[in-house]
């Protein structure tokens, strides 16, 4: 039974029975707004967070009852710019009202063009970047899928090497790059060419840099030269595990010795997310393809593929999808875009600054070897070892009123990925109620033990 159903059951059950004073009988009680039987069972964050959500705007969620909750947890990413911002919903409420396109499949609007404007020049052509920017369809697996049936394509060869705790999707194409073997499946087939490879890290001082150019150096090793290799800079779900520069260099240069394309997945850690728009930014290295999805869109479904000119090799029409053309996400995500038109970065500095320093107040206080944190710009990981504990503080932090989640191979390390424009003041009562929650669970833990 899951955690949801128990405690609406068990709520139920504690109420005295309550009559009608005409009929004498029974009134059967309403089904609690968390009655949520006729959904299957593969819902998941709402186990975490079982309540019911009816506002939010910026870092603050509210549910039915009133009751608020700082957002640490950001829709996965999805809200870099926080919840219901401004400058989206009064762009979208005006885009509305004049009856601007919605649905549009890849025909041209003017939401269209305005967005593609707004993206080469305030984002590539400052970063001296120059890319084709394919719309892929709504979610950032769309995106995987598309870049690797594009590398694919160019390349003439089937194979991807992908990367140990990397996450890409669960479409079968992008399911095949991740590696956390929770979400697979023998019945899917979903491990079919592709290789995962160490990532940097992975093996302690090794550099698994090195192990990836002598397997693709030995025509024996059982590795083919692949179409394409595929990583995420920081990955997210993953742990918060953090590429270093020179890694990514050498990867890079691996690519280009093996003719072999580099796609970046940027779909989590990139629109700001690392302290710059891209997160590969940091190296200094051009990827072939990069994947964006979750907060390019304001808030809203859209997904997009920055392709390298001299490998935009699709025939028109050979990949298609109904929603690859978001009106209203244009819409937002143009608006999001202004940010950069400001020192964006030097706001995401100042405020990743406030996380490193409440996270590492909390690991040098707990002094304990199995809890450290990682992290850069605005996405950071407190490991505390295990995952059960993690799960206790989740909940923890949950009664007391913050919305966070864990990530890593046994979910022990707790995520905090609040907005990139979260006031400072509430960022810091965020961590009150982590640095409480932590506390506790810990002081209770060594009880126990």
């Amino acid at each position: 039974m899951d955690r949801i159903d128990s405690v609406e059951k068990k709520t139920i059950l504690s109420k005295p029975p309550q009559f009608n004073t005409e009929t004498d009988s029974p009134i059967q009680p309403k089904k609690s707004s968390l009655d949520v039987t006729i959904e299957s069972e593969v819902r998941g964050y709402v186990r975490s967070f079982p309540t019911v959500f009816n506002q939010a705007k910026g870092s603050i969620l509210t549910n039915t009852e009133g009751k608020e909750y700082i957002d640490f947890f950001c829709g996965a990413g999805s809200l870099n710019y926080g919840h219901n911002n401004p400058n989206a919903k009064q762009a979208l409420l005006e885009y509305i009202e004049s009856d601007g396109i919605q649905h549009s499949l890849d025909t041209a609007t003017k939401a269209k063009l305005d967005f593609l404007d707004a993206f080469e020049n305030i984002i590539l052509k400052p970063r001296n970047l120059e890319y084709k920017i394919q719309f892929t369809g709504p979610t950032g697996t769309n995106a995987v899928e598309a870049a690797i049936k594009l590398a694919r394509k160019v390349k003439q060869r089937p194979h991807i090497i992908a990367f140990s705790h990397g996450y890409h999707g669960h479409t079968l194409g992008a399911l095949a790059l991740t590696a956390n073997d929770y979400y697979h499946d023998d019945s899917y087939g979903s491990h079919n060419n592709v290789s995962h490879l160490p990532f940097d890290g992975y093996l302690g001082d090794v550099d698994t840099s090195e192990y990836l150019e002598k397997v693709l150096s030995d025509q024996s090793s059982g590795i083919p030269v692949p179409a394409a290799i595929v990583l995420e800079t920081i990955q997210g779900e993953g742990g918060i595990n953090i590429a270093s520069n020179n890694w990514l260099k050498r990867i890079e240069a691996i690519c280009l010795k093996h003719d072999i394309l580099l796609i970046v997945d940027d779909i989590q850690v990139g629109n700001g997310r690392s302290g710059k728009f891209f997160s590969f930014e940091h190296s200094g290295i051009s990827p072939d393809i990069v994947c964006l999805s979750k907060s390019i869109g304001g808030g809203l479904p859209f997904s997009i593929n920055l392709i390298r000119p001299a490998i935009d090799a699709w025939k028109p029409g050979e990949h298609t999808g109904t929603f690859r053309g978001n009106n209203l996400a244009f819409v937002a995500g143009r608006a999001m875009l202004e940010y950069w038109q400001q020192d964006f970065e030097a706001e995401i500095a100042e405020r990743a600054a406030v996380i490193e320093a409440r996270l590492n107040a909390i690991v040098n206080r707990l002094n304990k070897p199995s809890v450290s944190c990682r992290g850069l710009g605005m996405i950071w990981g407190l490991d505390v070892g295990q995952g059960s504990i993690a799960k206790k503080v989740i909940q923890g932090c949950f009664e007391s009123g913050l919305l966070i989640e864990s990530s890593g191979a046994d979910d022990e390390v707790i995520k905090i990925m609040a907005a990139l424009t979260i006031d400072v003041l509430t960022l810091d009562k965020g961590f009150d109620i982590l640095d409480g929650v932590i506390s506790e669970v810990f002081t209770e833990t060594e009880l126990l033990s």
